[in-house]
Order: structure tokens, then sequence, then C-alpha cells
């Protein structure tokens, strides 16, 4: 976040010097509530920057003692505790700046600020969409609260990687969450299941085991009954066989369905459970971050689409009809079906023909679908011949990397 770090409290303090040097000198609408003598804020100023917080904060509080309300000095004092490390103070100070001036971008950034130094993720999110609705192209903000999203998404992840601590099988699943093509090609499932079976074959198998290794003996047995030496030998070896026979006939059958049956089901189960639980966790973390990198485009896709709107209304105003005719794209769709350049030598003799011309957007509204943004808005139209105030929309297509002017209608 350009004024708010996630990490160590230095790194949180440089960062509240940015929010000073940025933002100690509000915006006209503040200076114009209630002005504090510039000499005193020049005083104030000088000592933040050479780190005298206590002596700054006793003239801060001379001068609200004279001005309680005064919104610049108050924002001040904000600053003065949350470089002193009183969080809660400064947080009070900017959550009663938003009540009583609720117009102001400023507040809510820092506001936002201090609650994400201190973890507290989702407040910080929803403190910032009120900057941002305030003041849609407030740049900082914008960041900032990409940044806590890119921080949210982050926590839905780790919350992923944390199930089930103490079991066995998360660990495999992280390796197939972290590295999926090596798993696809013979990794860490595979192995899991080869190994749950052969744990299971010698717990069950273990009596039909013994019958194969005597069933080979009475082959030799045969071949030196032609001896005369060894005939003892295989009387003894053919009594011997007949106590197999008897396993060999009774277990026969129960060896073929164990084998078959338990290796299969167990492996099977296994893996569908515990796995199935990091899956679904992963997935959530996936999907949180795809919403967040979506947000975080289409609040970069609004600024960009606002910033075209304000340059053609100000190319309109400053008379420059070599730029005001760039912002319309080629696909543009001429109000009254004429071509694009006999519209386009209409307007140049209109623009060029008036004395002075003003034009301003007011609260301008923005919906994109793709690369199409609608805006909506009040138009202030000024010359020395005709003053408008209408409504106007304009709509905008993406080409390339600049948004453009299709079709624009007034009124509705």
């Amino acid at each position: 976040m350009k004024t708010m770090p996630l990490a160590s409290p230095h790194t949180y303090r440089n960062a509240l010097r940015g929010i000073l040097s940025k933002t100690v000198i509000l915006s006209g609408l503040i200076a114009a509530i209630y002005p504090a003598q510039a000499s005193e804020v020049s005083d104030i100023s000088k000592l933040m920057r050479s780190g005298q917080y206590a002596d700054a904060l006793i003239k801060t509080d001379a001068v609200l003692a004279k001005h309680p309300r005064d919104a610049q000095m108050r924002f001040v004092k904000g600053l003065i505790l949350a470089e002193q490390n009183k969080s809660a103070e400064a947080i009070a100070i900017f959550s009663k700046l938003t009540e009583d001036f609720p117009d102001l971008p400023e507040p809510y950034n820092n506001l936002a600020v201090l609650y994400a130094a201190n973890g507290q993720y989702d407040k910080a999110r929803t403190t910032l969409d009120m900057a941002i609705r305030t003041n849609p192209t407030y740049a900082t903000a914008l960041e900032n609260l990409g940044d806590i999203y890119a921080k949210l998404a982050s926590q839905a992840y780790d919350k992923a990687l944390q199930i089930d601590p103490g079991s066995n099988v998360p660990q495999p699943k992280l390796t197939l969450v972290r590295t999926l093509s090596g798993n696809i090609t013979g990794g860490t499932i595979p192995k899991l299941a080869s190994a749950n079976t052969a744990n299971s074959k010698p717990s069950t198998p273990a009596a039909p085991v013994a019958p194969p290794t005597p069933a080979p003996t009475p082959a030799p047995a045969a071949e030196t009954k032609p001896k005369p030496e060894p005939k003892p030998e295989p009387a003894a070896s053919v009594e011997k066989p007949k106590p197999t026979e008897k396993p060999i006939e009774k277990p026969a059958p129960k060896p073929a369905e164990k084998p078959v049956e338990k290796p299969v089901e167990k492996p099977a189960e296994k893996p569908a459970e515990k796995p199935s639980k990091a899956d679904k966790a992963a997935e959530k973390a996936d999907k949180a971050a795809a919403k967040a990198s979506e947000s975080a485009r289409e609040e970069k896709d609004k600024t960009a689409v606002l910033a075209a709107v304000n340059n053609w209304a100000k190319a309109w105003s400053d008379m420059d009809v070599k730029s005001y005719l760039a912002a319309y794209g080629s696909d543009f769709q001429t109000p009254k079906g004429e071509s694009r350049k006999e519209w386009a030598d209409e307007r140049r003799a209109r623009i060029e023909e008036k004395g002075h011309i003003t034009v301003k957007v007011e609260t301008p509204q923005i919906a994109i679908k793709n690369d199409t943004a609608t805006v909506r808005f009040r138009q202030i139209y000024n010359s020395n011949r005709l003053t408008v105030n209408s409504r106007k929309t304009l709509i905008l297509t993406k080409q390339g990397n600049k948004w453009l002017i299709k079709q624009e209608r007034t009124g509705g």
C-alpha cells in the first residue's frame, strides 16, 4: 500500500511520514471550513518533520482549543498520534472526522491504514471503499485497496494450507497444490496409493503365503523316488504335504477374495475423504484470489475510463479541437448518421466560433462489462453564447490501451 505497510512497525512509521508529506495540507475544501493560520500550520509541519511530535501536539491542541472543529488541525493531530504509536487515539480522531466531514476521502484512507496495521483487513477494505465513493479517482485509496485484497487472498491461502495440521494427509496435499504438474506425471498421489496397498497386502495374505512354499517340494520328492537310498526321505516328505493339503483347500477361496476387495476399497476411501477438504479450501482460496484480482482490475479500468472522460471535457474546454476529436474512436457512431469527416468538420466549426467554453463533468457513474464502459453524468456546458445543464451518456470501448468514445447521448 502506498501509505500503509503490511509488515513491521518500522515500515509503518515510515509510511505515516509519507502520509504527512502528502496530506498534512489537505484539499481546498478543508482549508475553507476552518482555516488555521498559515504560520501555525507551518510551525507544526516543521516540528513533525524534525520528529518533535510532543511539541507539535502541544501547538495543535492550542489551535484546537480556539477552533475545536478545525478539520485540518484535527487531521494533523491524528497523524501525530499515529507517529507516537497511539493507534487507538488516532483511530478515534479519524473516525470522528469521517462522521463530521463524510465527503473528505483522506480521513477514510488514513483510518484504513491504521486498521490494516492492526491486522483488521476487512475493516480496512470497507473504509477504503468509502474513500473511493467520495472520490472515484483517489489513486492512493485505489492502490491501497488492491494491496488489501491481495493480503486477504494471501490469508485465504494460508488457511487452506493449515487444514488438518495433525493429520498425515495434508503434507502430500501441500505438495499437490504447489507443484501440480509434478503430481500429474506420477508424483504424490500414486505413491500414497501404492503405499496403502503394500501395507494392506501383507496383513491379510499371511496365511496363504505359507502353502506355496511347500507346494514345490513334492516335485523334487517325486524325482528322488527311483533312487534306492533316499527312500525313507520321500516317505517323510509325502506325509508332510498331507496336512498342508487341507489348509490349501479351505483358505484358497478366502485369499482370492480379500486381496482383491480390501486393497481396492481402502486406498479409494482415504484419498477421497481427507484430500477433499484441502481441495475445497484451495478452491475457495483460488476464488478469493480471482475475485480480488478482478476487483482490482475493475477499479483500475474505472479510473482509466474516468480519466478519459475528464480529458475529453478538458480538451473541449481548452478548445483543443485536435485532442477533442482524438477522444472519439474510429467506430464512433455519429448522431445523425453523417460521415465521420462531415461530423468532425461541423464540430470543429462550432468549437472554434466560440469565444470561450467550459465543460464540467459532475457525479459520474461508471459501469464496465468486458471492454465496454458506460458513463452517465451531469454535463454543465457554458460558453459566451449558451449555458446548458443536462444529463449525458458516453459509451466507450477499449482500443489497445486507450478508452475511446463510441456513442454519446444527451438527456435521459
